[in-house]
């Protein structure tokens, strides 16, 4: 003799067994993305120290800042922190406090990340390997940190901005402010090292656009939606 269940103890099981799975799901997911947004910082950061190790420079506002240290006698990681505080405010008010506290970790590991290699790991690289080398690593940092809603400030989180307000693809932000930067750097640097870092900073856009697709989520919604 088979008994079933009644509807309502059968509901009430149902219930019990979708909220365990939610527990148990929800920490994998918190897990997964912290663990996705180290790794990209890690890249990014190996990245920098090629290019920088190389003497060229790098897209956003990580290529500001290592434009400003031959300027300055602060250190990359010092630079870089403080220039993104500002935008720290466009963050806050337009993406949301998840996002706000994401970037400000990110940038924090991105700083610390880069004073240790710079302190550890010793690099000889011809610009010919390093420009594109670099690019790609910073590349797919960058499509790690804005698949899992985080970005390394100052011009990302602009470009992410556009992306979701508009609809504008984060690659073209992010190339139009590394053409801006490289002409900052023609009145500072040799030329030789800018021409290697628009090889780099083709090789970053190239891999964010072809690879960077942001989340259902994060999309604008048609007017009136």
């Amino acid at each position: 003799m088979i008994v079933r269940p009644s509807k309502e103890v059968a509901d009430k099981c149902f219930a019990v067994h979708h909220k365990l799975t939610l527990q148990e799901v929800k920490p994998m997911n918190t897990t997964h993305r912290w663990l996705s947004i180290v790794e990209g910082c890690l890249l990014v950061a190996l990245g920098i120290h090629l290019l920088q190790t190389s003497q060229l420079l790098i897209s956003g506002t990580a290529g500001l800042g290592l434009v400003l240290i031959q300027v300055t006698d602060l250190s990359f990681g010092q630079v870089f922190f403080l220039l993104n505080l500002p935008f720290y405010i466009l963050a806050w008010r337009s993406l949301g406090r998840d996002f706000t506290l994401r970037t400000f970790f990110s940038i924090s590991l991105l700083s610390l990340l880069s004073e240790l290699m710079a302190r550890f790991v010793e690099l000889s690289i011809h610009p010919l390997l390093a420009a594109p080398l670099g690019g790609l690593l910073v590349g797919f940092g960058l499509i790690l940190l804005f698949r899992h809603n985080a970005s390394l400030g100052g011009l990302n989180i602009l470009a992410v901005y556009l992306e979701r307000r508009f609809d504008w693809h984060a690659s073209l932000t992010l190339l139009i402010g590394d053409l801006a930067i490289l002409l900052l750097a023609l009145l500072l640097l040799d030329p030789a090292q800018v021409i290697w870092s628009l090889l780099a900073f083709l090789a970053l856009s190239s891999v964010v656009k072809r690879y960077h697709r942001p989340p259902a989520w994060a999309t604008p919604k048609p007017a009136g939606a």
